[in-house]
């Protein structure tokens, strides 16, 4: 793929990507305590969610220079478009008291918005939300998606070390991002097996703490209802979906406890993946199990390689239909997107009728 396109660039969008604004970090960075921010030795920042913490959420200058990221997607070859998503710190919102993680998600989304801007039909962006309080975490999604015209929200892993995303309070929030019709973006944070899988640098937690955690909580979603009495619940689950897809038919086997309408694979077949995995037999897999049309193309830049991520993508032998699909089309149509002016105020977003 990325050779034979060198000749023929195409249009691609990434729909895994990851840019963090510094003057968020630096606004951390003024609180005492925890959670604590400080500046580290490789341009970026050490996010510290308590002292007791065995390990530290250290980013990289590659994470806050927007020009810069653009750039480097454009020695690629290709014109590429990028889906801005939070990963792991996506755990702040819904890891400090309810008021705080509102004010500083409004900071956040402030900040996504002046990105889609800057760069209008080029740089998408998703808006965070505090999952603490429902009330809160609704009034933010509104003020996201009417007022800043963000495109989607994300969806942590845990709530602060809690891992139940699918608690009984939340079923309205679900409800209203299925009415607005906008994608959830479920990425891991860090807060729920990062302890439990300590040791060898990083090498377990990094290699498999996270696919859990991701796979758990999307399996939540399934297991509680959510995905049966929401149809309209848009959620993208990264990292190609985590253990989901190899053990769908143990989720099926095991999953009757449940007592749902339909068997969970059902379920977590209607939602959607991306191609981040540095292993293209899995990349493949997930095409096959989801379908190609419920994949998208993504890098998780900057922790990976844009150029190896085509690659990989290229190796699976897929057809060029399926290709365009999964660079381009599929997150046109999945996530919604469309050219916005920089001006422009998405409040017609509220009606559903609209959506």
């Amino acid at each position: 793929l990325h050779r034979s396109r060198e000749a023929h660039p195409m249009h691609i969008i990434d729909s895994h990507f990851h840019w963090w604004p510094r003057s968020f970090m630096e606004h951390l960075g003024k609180r005492p305590g925890y959670p604590s921010v400080t500046v580290n030795d490789r341009g970026g920042y050490a996010y510290q969610r308590r002292e007791t913490s065995i390990d530290t959420l250290n980013s990289w200058k590659e994470w806050f220079d927007l020009e810069d990221q653009l750039a480097h997607m454009d020695g690629l070859g290709h014109e590429v478009d990028v889906v801005c998503s939070i990963g792991p710190l996506s755990v702040h919102f819904s890891d400090v008291e309810a008021e705080k993680g509102r004010d500083d998600a409004l900071f956040w989304n402030e900040e996504m918005a002046g990105a889609q801007r800057r760069f209008p039909g080029r740089v998408w962006a998703s808006a965070a939300i505090p999952m603490l309080d429902t009330g809160i975490a609704i009034e933010v999604l509104e003020d996201a998606v009417g007022r800043l015209g963000l495109m989607g929200a994300n969806l942590p892993g845990s709530i602060g070390a809690d891992p139940r995303i699918d608690a009984e309070r939340l079923e309205p929030y679900y409800a209203r991002v299925a009415e607005l019709g906008i994608p959830l973006f479920l990425h891991p944070t860090d807060a729920v097996f990062q302890d439990a899988l300590d040791g060898y640098d990083g090498a377990l937690h990094l290699s498999l703490g996270r696919v859990m955690e991701v796979s758990v909580a999307a399996s939540r979603l399934v297991l509680s209802g959510i995905m049966a009495r929401h149809p309209d619940l848009k959620i993208v689950i990264s990292h190609t979906g985590g253990a989901l897809p190899y053990q769908s038919g143990r989720m099926d086997k095991n999953g009757k406890k449940a007592k749902l309408p339909e068997e969970p694979s059902t379920y977590i077949k209607r939602m959607y993946s991306d191609t981040v995995s540095p292993h293209m037999e899995g990349i493949k897999f997930a095409i096959e199990y989801y379908g190609a049309d419920h994949v998208m193309y993504g890098s998780d830049y900057p922790c990976w390689s844009p150029a190896d991520a085509l690659k990989f993508l290229g190796e699976t032998g897929i057809s060029a239909e399926d290709q365009e699909k999964i660079l381009y089309s599929n997150a046109r149509r999945i996530l919604g997107l469309r050219d916005p002016k920089p001006t422009e105020n998405r409040q017609d977003a509220l009606d559903p009728a609209t959506v």
